[in-house]
């Protein structure tokens, strides 16, 4: 038993014409129109002489014509073929030729490399008019139902050897793929997903393919970039549930920063995917979003979406919320040994995990050879090593390719990461084996960590997990990176890993000024806790040997530590704000402000207070001490009544304050905003 998302978009429009089907911003298509655009692409194609059976391989762009086209292309009866929107004109050649394609349907500028390429706008047959001759009636007597065990996709993912494979869905498995999301997930007919992944990756694929299975609606969003238009998007469309990658939950929660929890916290779902969640992410995103369920969801191009976990439930059983996830009824599951036997022994045994179901591929487009080695007796041999507890729920221990055998010892990557991931001062880490430099147990772990908060210690990290794993398990090198690397869908690049450790080994240019500079953050909530006096002076001597210009040092730092004074200020400075139109950015309870101020009649006062004031932010940091630069005075330095305390303060009359800096031992950690690297230019 199976049918067809063509079929089903035909269903709602007759039952709910008028209901949103997707959306991109402004940009709406009801189910009435969806079905309509279908028809007439369809119709559009056939003109052009695509036949049934033709591969048709089209930009998948974050856009309602994306919908349109990819279900036109199957209601003709050809095999829809997706090509990342952001393929250069290299890359779409290829996959042309790869897949034997009739028709490219793109609106990226494009050039032939050596291959005769057939080309139309996409753009142009997405809005292609009904020819007065088809009418309604006929459009719809041209679909025919596939066979089950037709060809109705081809998804390409990238190979270990550089050359793509080409997934091929069938009817029976597309089918199959949407309704384990609908199962897993709990998909109803009234969700509003927003869905901010490339529409080319299964993952999204399959999400897509459900709600509108489902007759439910799909929000666009163009990426992660800017966190606000997540919240736009829930205003607007109000959301129900929200896809991501682990990654992008860490990226949209340092954009957000405080407003995280208000806002995220709305969906009734989150479903992440396309890598899994680490321990420390599960826990924390519970708390921070009860109201909130999250599932954690197993999936390749190869299957789709086959074992799920609800984290929200799971995170109370310590063991649980390990899990990789638990399959649905329909899917099954064995694990192998090295040589390719299925382990017996029941539960608790670590294995190369196999997968069937009706959901599996066929088989990868013109690789026949590479199709008999993942595909054997009718199992699908994913690339994890896994196993299964007596509840049936999964635990996985990493790829197989990146299991560390030390010394005879199968030691999971992925076990490292999720303990060493508790680590206070740990914002992600990745691991890897390299070779023992002692030449005795073969293979050894390395741990690359990207720091938190200036507290970070690789002799620390290493009492630390001493105390939570076996010794051979411990990393034998700690490398401090800025960065974790990842790929395109932001799971952990160790190709990349490997190549840096190749080229610099366990050096690390993260010495402990960098690791300063880099994990700064602006603070603005404090404790209820005094700065020691010998540390406030350290501080303050930091700023005073800042670079002035021309050594000239006119500037003045006004330390204010009184409660009830630094309250009167910030009270004047909202006030004075309101009145004047701007923005008085808040703090919360600092032990104390720095007020930097330097004589209007120095030229270089702005720049020296700068130096002064990142000086001062730096020391404190050094100290475990929070702070947050305010600019709110040099804006309102002569009204009042900022005016007035400033002056009982001392600050002399001929001063501009450049910045008020509040410090203060944080009371929550703070939040690495996304920065820009393309601001950097060698000529």
């Amino acid at each position: 038993m199976y049918d067809t998302l063509v079929k089903r978009v035909l269903f709602w429009a007759e039952r709910q014409p008028d209901k949103l089907a997707v959306a991109f911003k402004k940009e709406r298509l009801t189910y009435r129109e969806l079905a309509e655009k279908m028809r007439t692409i369809a119709a559009r194609l056939v003109r052009m002489g695509i036949h049934k059976g033709d591969h048709v391989l089209f930009s998948a762009v974050s856009r309602p014509e994306m919908a349109a086209v990819h279900l036109g292309i199957q209601y003709c009866g050809a095999v829809a073929v997706f090509l990342d929107k952001n393929a250069t004109p290299e890359d779409a050649a290829l996959l042309y030729r790869e897949s034997g394609a009739a028709l490219l349907l793109t609106d990226r500028p494009m050039k032939e490399y050596g291959i005769a390429c057939r080309i139309y706008s996409l753009k142009a047959i997405y809005n292609t008019r009904p020819d007065g001759a088809e009418d309604a009636a006929s459009l719809e007597a041209f679909y025919t139902m596939p066979g089950e065990s037709e060809l109705a996709e081809l998804l390409f993912t990238t190979g270990t050897t550089g050359r793509p494979k080409g997934v091929m869905l069938t009817y029976k498995a597309v089918y199959h793929i949407l309704n384990n999301t609908i199962e897993g997930i709990g998909i109803g007919k009234e969700e509003r997903v927003l869905l901010p992944l490339p529409l080319n990756h299964s993952f999204a694929l399959r999400v897509l393919r459900a709600v509108l299975y489902r007759g439910g609606s799909v929000i666009l969003q163009n990426g992660f970039t800017f966190a606000k238009e997540i919240e736009n998007n829930l205003n607007e469309y109000q959301c129900t549930g929200l896809v991501v990658v682990p990654a992008s939950i860490e990226t949209i929660s340092r954009q957000m920063q405080g407003c995280f929890a208000e806002i995220i916290g709305r969906f009734r779902y989150i479903e992440v995917s396309a890598g899994s969640l680490s321990v420390e992410q599960r826990k924390r995103l519970t708390k921070q979003l009860p109201n909130t369920i999250i599932y954690n969801t197993w999936g390749s191009s190869e299957s789709g979406g086959a074992l799920f976990l609800n984290v929200t439930e799971a995170v109370s059983d310590p063991e649980k919320v390990r899990a990789l996830g638990k399959p649905l009824s329909c899917v099954q599951l064995k694990f192998l040994d090295e040589a390719g036997n299925e382990i017996s022994g029941g539960s608790g045994h670590p294995g190369r995990m196999a997968i069937k179901g009706d959901m599996q591929m066929s088989g990868y487009w013109g690789q026949e050879g590479l199709t008999a080695e993942t595909i054997k007796d009718g199992w699908l041999l994913t690339g994890d090593m896994a196993y299964l507890d007596e509840d049936g729920y999964v635990y996985i221990l990493g790829r197989v390719d990146d299991i560390i055998n030390v010394g005879g010892e199968k030691v999971s990557p992925v076990e490292i990461e999720n303990i060493a991931g508790e680590y206070p001062y740990i914002r992600e880490c990745a691991c890897i084996g390299v070779p023992d430099p002692k030449g005795i147990l073969g293979f050894v772990p390395v741990l690359f960590v990207a720091v938190k908060g200036n507290g970070y210690s690789g002799d620390d990290l290493q009492v630390f997990l001493k105390g939570r794993m076996e010794r051979y398990k411990l990393p034998v090198k700690y490398i401090p990176v800025q960065e974790i690397p990842k790929n395109r869908m932001q799971k952990i690049d160790r190709k990349k890993l490997r190549e840096i450790w190749e080229q610099k080994g366990s050096e690390s240019l993260m010495n402990p000024v960098i690791q300063a500079i880099l994990t700064r953050r602006s603070i603005r909530r404090f404790q209820e806790r005094a700065i020691p006096r010998e540390i406030l002076d350290m501080i303050l001597c930091a700023g005073y040997y800042a670079p002035s210009g021309h050594n000239m040092q006119t500037w003045r730092f006004t330390v204010v530590e009184d409660k009830e004074k630094i309250a009167r200020l910030k009270e004047a400075a909202c006030e004075t704000a309101r009145a004047a139109g701007v923005y008085c950015y808040g703090f919360e309870n600092p032990a104390c402000i720095v007020i930097i101020s330097n004589d209007e009649r120095n030229r270089y006062g702005c720049q020296d207070a700068s130096c002064a004031a990142e000086n001062m932010f730096l020391a404190a940091h050094s100290y475990g001490i929070g702070s947050v630069w305010l600019n709110i005075l040099m804006t309102l330095r002569g009204k009042e009544p900022v005016k007035q305390i400033l002056d009982e303060f001392g600050i002399p009359k001929n001063h501009v304050v450049w910045c008020m800096a509040a410090l203060g031992y944080p009371l929550e950690e703070g939040t690495l905003l996304a920065k820009r690297k393309d601001v950097v230019h060698f000529i």
